[in-house]
């Protein structure tokens, strides 16, 4: 049984990356060097000054794709395919996670601002490939991403999700606030990822994690660390 303040949840939403697995796993350092070689090869700049462009991209527009497309009309599937196509080894599955995910009541979704083909591949290493009823990601967004409200309301209406009864944990701070103005519950998982507290307002958080395995474990009554 649900704790108390989580009883009403029909609705569970995660994001993917640093989110369904540890930080430390540092997955994402393949996929920023796979965006740095994109950037130095359509820009026709050096490494340092792509990642000059990468980074002031992710902070200014929410992602780099946005940023890329804006200022540069880069077409999004042709810088998804390149920058997704790494090696997944260093992701294994957490039987905590799997095994809590399936005891939560209602219906789960992924929400990335990756695309659905990539969150699909990595789901499987996870050994969650069965454990969401979907995944909305940056097509599904119209490249609009977190955390512009538009990306949330817009797979709210898609998915017939009640905000009020819907819950949705993040590792980067400022995007639980559009989630917390619909009504939403959420959650942080503050676990060191990168810029995950950059505009973290306690006023928009409602847990503070830094573990998902323990929490949901917790939450779940299953067995913890």
């Amino acid at each position: 049984m649900l704790p108390p303040p989580l009883a009403s949840i029909d609705c569970w939403i995660f994001d993917l990356d640093n989110s369904l697995y540890p930080a430390s796993t540092n997955l994402f350092e393949l996929i920023d060097v796979r965006m740095g070689e994109y950037i130095s090869k359509r820009l026709g700049c050096t490494p340092a000054q792509a990642r000059i462009v990468q980074k002031g991209f992710f902070r200014d527009h929410g992602t780099t794709l946005a940023g890329l497309m804006k200022e540069h009309g880069v077409e999004p599937r042709d810088f998804l395919d390149y920058v997704h196509d790494i090696d997944f080894a260093r992701l294994t599955a957490d039987p905590r996670v799997v095994a809590a995910l399936d005891r939560l009541p209602g219906r789960k979704f992924v929400f990335t601002n990756g695309d659905e083909t990539y969150a699909r591949r990595v789901l499987d290493r996870l050994g969650l490939a069965n454990a969401f009823d979907g995944v909305h990601d940056i097509h599904a967004m119209d490249y609009v991403p977190k955390p512009d409200p538009r990306a949330y309301a817009a797979m709210c209406e898609r998915h017939a999700i009640a905000p009020e009864r819907a819950l949705f944990a993040e590792d980067m701070a400022r995007n639980l606030v559009p989630a917390k103005r619909l009504g939403m519950t959420t959650v942080w998982v503050d676990n060191g990822s990168e810029q995950a507290s950059h505009d973290a307002d306690p006023a928009f958080i409602d847990y503070r994690i830094t573990d998902i395995g323990d929490w949901l474990a917790e939450i779940t009554g299953g067995q913890g660390a």
